[in-house]
């Protein structure tokens, strides 16, 4: 490992296996926004699209360090609300901006706008958990952050390198 890590011996996690929907239809129009017959989102939905981010300095998934499960997220469909609640896995992570980012991304690329999304991290887990929350969830910080090509640059790597790994 790298010098340096915040965290250098994280605890991790078997992945849970993935539920599938007996019930799902074969070819629903928009699998990604309603992927279950009664076409209402909910937790697990978000989950799944959010369970393989990377993390920042390691090689396991989110799910693996325990930074996120499907009880920290919560979805009201009737008010267009989505809210992820994260753990990271040191109190002094200075990474948590990076993946708070990570999954207003890969939200963004996975559910219609019209969703308001609360990224926070779980209280008390972190030293300056109210700065990030606030970073996470003003827009203009967010858009300013991912102009930055190097933090876009990691964010993508963390988004799409779960891709190239089948676990």
């Amino acid at each position: 490992m790298t010098l340096g890590l915040i965290n250098a011996n994280p605890v991790v996690h078997e992945r849970r296996e993935r539920l599938s929907r007996a019930d799902d239809p074969p070819h629903h129009p928009y699998p990604h926004l309603h992927p279950h017959p009664d076409d209402v989102l909910d937790a697990l939905d978000v989950f799944d699209s959010v369970r393989d981010i990377r993390d920042p300095e390691h090689p396991y998934s989110l799910e693996q360090l325990s930074v996120l499960s499907e009880e920290s997220i919560t979805v009201d469909e009737k008010l267009g609300r989505i809210q992820i609640t994260f753990t990271p896995t040191v109190q002094h992570c200075s990474m948590a901006t990076v993946i708070g980012l990570c999954l207003r991304v890969k939200l963004m690329q996975c559910f219609p706008p019209h969703f308001k999304v609360d990224i926070k991290v779980s209280p008390g887990s972190l030293a300056n958990e109210e700065t990030v929350n606030k970073q996470l969830n003003d827009k203009e910080r967010v858009a300013a952050a991912l102009e930055n090509p190097n933090l876009r640059q990691l964010v993508d790597e963390c988004l799409y390198s779960s891709e190239l790994y089948s676990y």
